[in-house]
């Protein structure tokens, strides 16, 4: 058992596992993250994000002491879980999940990235899948939100398949560029409507121990 619970999370689905993102986890990542392998065309990332840094090792550096400080934010108004894509045992990626004012609103958003190696396979989809599955049927969710640049249609689609609706849009900047957004909402009923029973949460206590949710 870790010494910090939200560490010992974990969702399981037929084909992969989200883990807490311990350092051993984030370690064996680092290759993906340093062979620039996070990236993708057309670039699917708003400013500002470690990914875009040339430098390999300073973006891998970058990545991690982002990761860092983010899993010690544990408030009220904002709290951040990130769980580790293992697929047959290897690390591919990473589901992150984010309770903005939740004990006020019960709201979550995510925020995922697939190495280039798994894409177009399902994988995002049942990433996504899984981390909802935390959210609403682990946590207690109310809403979950997500946002996509217009061009990435992946995400997009992922979104309008796992029951979100359009949520208006909004512009952000990418490596400096202007670009729009589409918004999305996904409410508990739609989710309950596509729930699905070979999703597994373990040591889900951890969360509702340690997190702010109420």
């Amino acid at each position: 058992m870790m010494s910090y619970p939200l560490l010992d999370v974990r969702v399981s689905t037929p084909t992969l596992e989200l883990r807490g993102a311990t350092d051993e986890l984030l370690d064996q990542l680092a290759d993906v993250v340093r062979a620039g392998k996070a990236h993708a065309d057309p670039a699917p990332y708003d400013d500002p994000i470690s990914f875009y840094e040339p430098d390999p090792d300073l973006r891998v550096a970058k990545w991690l002491r982002a990761i860092w400080r983010g899993r010690g934010k544990v408030e009220a108004d904002a709290w951040r879980l990130y769980l580790v894509v293992v697929v047959d045992g290897q690390p591919v990626g990473m589901q992150n999940l984010y309770g903005v004012n939740f004990s006020t609103f019960g709201t979550v958003t995510t925020f995922s990235w697939l190495s280039a190696d798994h894409r177009g396979q399902g994988l995002g989809h049942e990433m996504r899948a899984a981390i909802l599955h935390l959210a609403f049927d682990g946590l207690g969710a109310n809403e979950a939100s997500s946002d996509a640049f217009v061009d990435n249609h992946g995400s997009n689609a992922i979104s309008r398949d796992l029951g979100y609706e359009p949520n208006g849009s909004d512009w952000a900047t990418r490596q400096g560029e202007p670009a729009l957004l589409n918004r999305w909402r996904l409410t508990r009923g739609n989710w309950e409507q596509r729930r699905r029973n070979n999703i597994r949460l373990h040591n889900i206590e951890a969360c509702r121990t340690s997190l702010p949710l109420s």
